[in-house]
């Protein structure tokens, strides 16, 4: 008698769960092969089609073999990933060229001497990601009306001219510390380059007229003609002229 007093009470609550499962709605699926609604869609800034503000193609060529797996053009129109994967290794790599510029701008000055004095922005540029972006806009819109060209395709040939090859190293036998020339990997290259272009941009617009976005667009298209009067270039003659000297 009491195990069949404890049955109904057991058989309620599993009765009370099937007539919940049973009221809730059915999941409607996509069939396949229809396309996503717009509302399913999550990256809806980065397709084949997107444009660099809007504005610019990525369909660029790189003409420097070694530094095709370093330079990302991945469409995106607006490059900003908040740092996301900072910490990971090579996540340079993956990382957009145009935010890497971005990056490269928001710089405190130039850290050591350049003709004859140290130039400190006091803090103008650094974490101010969205002042670095209208500045790479305006830039690349004077680069535009100025050679009538892709100003991607311009920023890709200032750094493959800028990327220095070889470099100098010092190496410590016993007592004696010379100098001794080595390659430089490709993705030292580029952090060179864009090194060496920001820099250029900060020190052109110190205590000048010329605005920021101007002396950027100046040095792009003078490092994509590999003119000798870019800073980018100047740096990259020396470097390899050092590493020429102490082969």
């Amino acid at each position: 008698m009491i195990m069949m007093e404890e049955q109904p009470t057991q058989a309620a609550p599993q009765q009370a769960e099937q007539t919940e499962v049973a009221q809730k709605p059915a999941r409607r699926r996509r069939p396949a092969g229809t396309p996503p609604s717009s509302e399913q869609k999550k990256d809806i800034f980065i397709s084949s089609s997107t444009l660099l503000f809007n504005k610019y193609s990525y369909d660029v060529e790189v003409f420097d073999p070694s530094l095709r797996n370093y330079v990302n053009l991945k469409p995106i129109a607006f490059p900003n990933s908040y740092g996301r994967k900072s910490q990971n290794q090579f996540h340079k790599a993956n990382l957009n060229i145009i935010e890497r510029l971005e990056n490269s701008l928001m710089r405190g000055g130039t850290g050591g001497k350049v003709g004859g004095k140290v130039i400190r922005t006091k803090g103008r540029m650094q974490g101010k990601k969205i002042k670095a972006t209208n500045t790479i806009k305006e830039a690349f819109e004077m680069i535009n009306r100025q050679t009538n060209m892709n100003p991607i395709q311009v920023f890709i040939m200032a750094l493959e001219n800028s990327a220095p090859i070889e470099d100098t190293t010092r190496v410590r036998y016993g007592g004696i510390i010379s100098n001794v020339a080595v390659d430089v990997s490709a993705s030292r290259r580029l952090d060179i380059a864009l090194r060496n272009i920001s820099m250029a941009t900060v020190t052109s617009a110190f205590r000048n007229r010329k605005t920021l976005a101007q002396a950027l667009a100046s040095e792009l298209i003078l490092a994509s003609k590999n003119d000798v009067n870019s800073y980018a270039i100047k740096r990259k003659n020396e470097t390899e002229r050092m590493a020429r000297s102490a082969k």
